[in-house]
């Protein structure tokens, strides 16, 4: 509604498994080779991404890869096979690490770097490699890969203008929300926030095409098209100071997302978190960074480095998060 279709299909939906194909305890740590744990900590959270770890543990994409040189899926479809067989308690996530630079070039070895950066260039990177064989592709064909099927989304701004009541509606595309914490104590609040309509006035007002002229106008986000995996990140750093809000912001561990989307009544659109990672630390310029991941098995670990250590549900849900994932 209101969105070109596909002109192309690059993945059939209907591949996309939801729930775990094999079932296992946790898989093996990462080694931390110096300031690596962002690193780390992002890389579990999405080798316990079930639909993206079931395509990879197929070897579905390396069987049909022609790229030359850097390909992300090929390396992430490596990493994750290496992690869940491993025989051995912690391994080196020496695939990654190689490509470090590649990922994001403004990456610096040695530095720790900001996780929610992390795992957007390492998401970019993996549907670049799946774009990698189609060119001249519409906007609504490159969203339909494996990639943008599990993480991607659509936001809808619609602005009403309060002279006219004429509706401007534009779509955008995400691979994660990021949440303004500031005024919010839970996800929840936050999410209503994130909602709530805006009001454009004085410098900030709205150029409408059915008056033309600047007017008074309402600005209100919501979720156009839900994605099957929702990643949340909670604003917690400022841009300018590097300064964190280490308030505690509760999250639950199911989610039902129907109230912020554009279709606000309807069924339930019910979501189950699979992963936490956590900041620990005061600013964004140091720190630690670790995660809490649910198994294939349906068990919870702490995963720090190199330490994998089984938890229960309730110490996952009372962290620090800076990023939440949730699957459908």
């Amino acid at each position: 509604e209101g969105m070109a279709p596909p002109k192309r299909i690059l993945f059939p939906p209907e591949k996309i498994c939801m729930v775990w194909q094999q079932r296992q305890s946790a898989g093996a740590g990462l080694f931390n080779v110096g300031n690596t744990c962002f690193l780390n900590a992002v890389l579990q959270c999405l080798t316990y991404t079930p639909p993206l770890a079931n395509y990879l543990l197929s070897r579905e994409h390396s069987r049909a890869c022609h790229q030359q040189g850097f390909c992300m899926m090929c390396i992430m479809e490596a990493h994750v096979n290496k992690v869940l067989h491993s025989p051995v308690s912690a391994i080196l996530p020496l695939a990654v690490l190689k490509v470090f630079r590649r990922i994001g070039e403004h990456f610096q070895p040695g530095r720790e770097e900001d996780a929610h950066d992390f795992l957007c260039c390492t998401v970019n990177a993996m549907q670049r490699a799946c774009l990698s064989a189609s060119s001249d592709l519409d906007l609504s064909s490159q969203s339909t890969t494996i990639v943008y099927q599990i993480f991607g989304g659509f936001l809808r701004s619609r602005v009403t203008c309060f002279s006219c009541e004429a509706i401007s509606d534009s779509y955008e595309a995400f691979l994660d929300v990021p949440l303004d914490i500031k005024a919010a104590s839970s996800l929840t609040a936050a999410l209503k926030d994130f909602v709530t309509p805006e009001h454009l006035d004085g410098e900030n007002c709205f150029k409408c095409n059915k008056c033309k002229k600047n007017v008074a106008a309402s600005k209100r986000f919501t979720v156009h098209c839900a994605p099957k995996v929702l990643t949340v990140c909670l604003k917690r750093f400022d841009c300018f100071t590097g300064g964190k809000i280490s308030k505690v912001v509760e999250y639950p561990e199911y989610l039902d997302l129907r109230p912020y989307m554009s279709q606000a009544d309807g069924e339930p659109l019910h979501y189950s978190l699979y992963a936490v990672l956590v900041h620990s630390g005061v600013s964004c310029h140091g720190g630690h960074y670790f995660c809490y991941t649910k198994a294939s098995n349906g068990l919870w670990y702490q995963m720090d480095d190199e330490s994998v250590e089984l938890r229960c549900i309730d110490t996952a849900l009372r962290q620090q998060a800076y990023l939440l994932f949730y699957a459908r």
